[in-house]
């Protein structure tokens, strides 16, 4: 019955795809040239992938990511061996400075101070209610906090600022014990084991999820770089934009990252770099690595054409809402995956993504005449396997990381717009009168 009245409704719900330009209306918020239509100002990240040329035409070039104006290669090259490179970045796009050593430490020390669960609610929350998926629980979770904080509902910047530093420092062990909880039954003594020194974040991740708690340097820089590059995206990525509209009504601060992480979750969005694997995976499975170009473009336009894997025309991990002729986080993720594939003995591999990805670009660009490149995505899902990360872990890793991002941009639009989030839609129905029900056929 359902799915009868599901079809009969397209006659009367349907609305014509030419309505939007009529109406000036911005599908997905993006204009005719698929760049985003501004909604807000920020001082916290640039993300730069076109430029505007004399007449005002999106003109290609190589993608910029600014963290409160420094270029993001420069904090990732500058960053040399110390271990708290994501924590640094987490005090920069908070309170728009780099801070002193001093202030580094300090700022540590608050993290591991707020990481803190008791043994309560780690069982009541997450060992006591396990799921059959990680993000819906991390949405869980971060809701239950709500009850854990007698203040919950104080809204104001400060206060926030407060509650959001407690939550994010929490979340790499909220992450571990709702992985862990899926996989046994009561929890180890060394996960409710507190640590006798703070961890950074790469570390705690790595320690918290292998057995033995070893992981090599390695391993964790590239983790810690991982996190560096997701941290924040600018005010309009579907995540930020979902926190800040949330939290614009008067909302808690759980509740307003709960409603983030949701959208975290979706394919189109922090779900995008499992696609990528899974796509990879079916991929190898057809061709092996392969050297041979037209061997893999043909397959490439067989995944264009809906011929092959999920059906959607999409090669995930290639192009960007934003960035053109190249994204600066996958290009540095790049640079840096060298060492880590040759310690794990994954040249071979790493070799053929970056074929494919030159196979992808070239095809894309033979077909459709635009200029695209990797994302992010296109590569992390292979460095999440090379630390041997599973899976289920890759979107949480990303909010893990990501949510020093909401944060910022939450604050910042408390104490500098302060208005509720309202945009209008125009209504292109008709105008009917009301049939009795004698009269219906």
């Amino acid at each position: 019955m359902l799915e009868e009245l599901y079809e009969k409704s397209k006659g009367y719900t349907k609305i014509e795809n030419d309505l939007f330009q009529r109406y000036e209306v911005k599908k997905g918020l993006r204009n005719e040239d698929g760049t985003g239509v501004c909604v807000g100002l920020t001082k916290i990240a640039d993300v730069i992938g076109y430029e505007r040329d004399e007449r005002g035409q999106k003109v290609d070039c190589e993608g910029k990511l600014y963290y409160r104006g420094i270029r993001i290669r420069d904090i990732v090259s500058q960053r040399v061996a110390q271990p708290y490179g994501f924590e640094e970045v987490c005090f920069l796009l908070l309170f728009g400075y780099l801070p002193s050593q001093k202030e580094l430490r300090e700022f540590c020390m608050l993290l591991s101070k707020n990481s803190h669960l008791s043994k309560d609610f780690l069982t009541d929350a997450i060992w006591k209610l396990p799921t059959k998926n990680m993000m819906n629980k991390l949405q869980q979770i971060v809701l239950m906090l709500y009850n854990e904080d007698e203040t919950a509902d104080a809204i104001q910047p400060y206060e926030q600022l407060q509650k959001g530093i407690a939550v994010l420092a929490k979340l790499p062990l909220l992450i571990m014990h709702s992985y862990h909880s899926q996989h046994m039954d009561v929890p180890n003594e060394d996960l409710l084991h507190l640590l006798p020194h703070p961890l950074s974040f790469a570390q705690q991740l790595l320690y918290y999820l292998r057995e033995d708690h070893q992981y090599t340097k390695q391993e964790e820089q590239l983790l810690d770089l991982l996190l560096i590059l997701h941290a924040d995206h600018g005010g309009g990525n579907n995540s930020t934009f979902t926190n800040v509209v949330i939290s614009s009504a008067g909302v808690d601060i759980y509740a307003t990252f709960s409603g983030a992480i949701g959208s975290m979750k979706g394919v189109r969005h922090g779900g995008a770099n499992i696609q990528v694997c899974n796509m990879m995976e079916e991929v190898v499975k057809e061709i092996g690595y392969c050297k041979d170009p037209a061997k893999i473009k043909c397959l490439q336009t067989r995944i264009l054409d809906k011929e092959f894997f999920d059906g959607t025309g999409l090669i995930y991990g290639i192009g960007h809402a934003i960035y053109t002729l190249s994204d600066p986080r996958s290009e540095l993720l790049k640079q840096a995956l060298q060492p880590l594939a040759e310690e794990k003995g994954a040249l071979e591999e790493f070799a053929f993504y970056q074929l494919f990805e030159r196979c992808a670009k070239e095809l894309i660009w033979e077909r459709k005449g635009i200029r695209v490149s990797s994302n992010i995505d296109f590569y992390s899902g292979f460095v999440y396997r090379l630390l041997k990360i599973p899976k289920e872990l890759y979107t949480p890793l990303f909010v893990c990381s990501r949510m020093v991002g909401w944060l910022a941009h939450n604050i910042e639009n408390k104490l500098y717009d302060g208005r509720i989030m309202r945009p209008a839609t125009r209504y292109v129905g008709e105008q009917k009168e009301y049939i009795t029900m004698e009269e219906r056929i």
